[in-house]
């Protein structure tokens, strides 16, 4: 039955590996759509599931079929202890992301881990989730998801971006919502401080104490997807086949090489904010906390570039999952052509019953 108050949970993890973002939210319909975060907590990945997840792509299918299995089983334990610890009644769905394992929307692919119909049962409560299959089978790319969001609970910003594991934007033209993948972010970054023993290079200290490699950077920016018209979205396996092998080439000192892909971060981001001028662009995502990079950014950009609360820059695309979960409850729009390129708008997820 369609209502106008929703308490969900949502959840999220990211190609940048921080961990699993779990939120309680209230949603609520008087014409338009409000929301209030009402206890949200990132759960960090364990050595083990870390590992795993880095190098999914290299799995066989049987491999990834028990992965698959063990994953649903670690993230319903989650779920089950974010709801006791915090106390949660009455939820009326869990609407989860699961985590993305495989992404080339051009052959019609596209898998995220966790999202197995035995997760309603671990939790015994009401599960949407599988959000991106349908999209891909439409021909769309599947991705991004998150705009439906920002047009819906932050319609008041130009441009949404997004700095994880990728850099995604999303804006209106023309009155209709676009979005797409702008280049790699913390999945890189991050990716090259693993040989110093580090998470991730904290602030951009790293980056800031290293030089720029002109050759390297002009070769970044000449990557062809940057020519590429939107909608598209980026994943691992392109990272690992355009970018990594382009890095490596080079062997550098980490410290260039985290300077000079800040700065490629910055070139790319800053072209497509410029495209608009005297406007504002909200700024969310892990790739905020790096300092440097929006040091970089904020040189090159055009137009004010504006951190939310600590609550939305940490938990928005939980937030938005949550929602996206609601909409397909009442079975309304949450997936738009404008964005993905599919052949219509829909609502896209599966809902798993207790």
């Amino acid at each position: 039955m369609v209502k106008n108050n929703y308490n969900i949970i949502g959840v999220m993890s990211g190609t940048s590996l921080d961990g699993i973002d779990v939120i309680q939210a209230s949603f609520t319909f008087d014409g338009f759509w409000s929301y209030s975060i009402v206890c949200a907590e990132t759960i960090r990945y364990p050595l083990e599931w870390i590992k795993i997840l880095t190098d999914l792509v290299s799995f066989s299918s049987n491999e990834l079929k028990k992965i698959d299995e063990d994953y649903t089983i670690y993230l319903a334990n989650i779920i089950k202890e974010f709801i006791f610890k915090n106390d949660i009644k009455n939820v009326d769905a869990v609407c989860s992301h699961g985590h993305t394992a495989l992404h080339q929307p051009e052959l019609k692919l596209t898998h995220q881990i966790g999202n197995l119909p035995k997760l309603t049962g671990l939790i015994n409560e009401m599960v949407v989730c599988d959000f991106r299959v349908q999209d891909v089978m439409l021909g769309g790319q599947g991705a991004p998801l998150v705009p439906i969001g920002d047009r819906l609970l932050f319609p008041e910003y130009d441009f949404c971006l997004n700095l994880g594991g990728f850099a995604n934007i999303s804006t209106e033209n023309d009155d209709q919502r676009i979005a797409y993948d702008i280049c790699p972010v913390n999945i890189v970054l991050n990716h090259y401080v693993k040989s110093l023993s580090l998470d991730y290079d904290d602030e951009g200290h790293l980056a800031k104490s290293g030089d720029i490699h002109t050759d390297l950077l002009k070769k970044l920016n000449g990557l062809e997807f940057y020519t590429e018209p939107y909608p598209k979205s980026l994943g691992l396996e392109w990272v690992k086949k355009e970018v990594f092998t382009l890095i490596d080439s080079f062997e550098l000192e980490t410290k260039d090489i985290l300077r000079t892909f800040v700065e490629h971060i910055a070139i790319q981001i800053a072209s497509e904010i410029n495209k608009k001028n005297q406007v504002k662009v909200l700024a969310t995502g892990g790739g905020v906390y790096n300092t440097y990079l929006l040091k970089r950014l904020n040189y090159y950009s055009k137009n004010e570039i504006i951190m939310p609360s600590n609550e939305i820059l940490e938990f928005k695309e939980a937030l938005i999952f949550g929602l996206l979960g609601v909409l397909r409850l009442r079975n309304e729009v949450n997936c738009l052509k404008s964005v993905t390129g599919a052949l219509r708008d829909h609502s896209s997820g599966k809902i798993y019953l207790p």
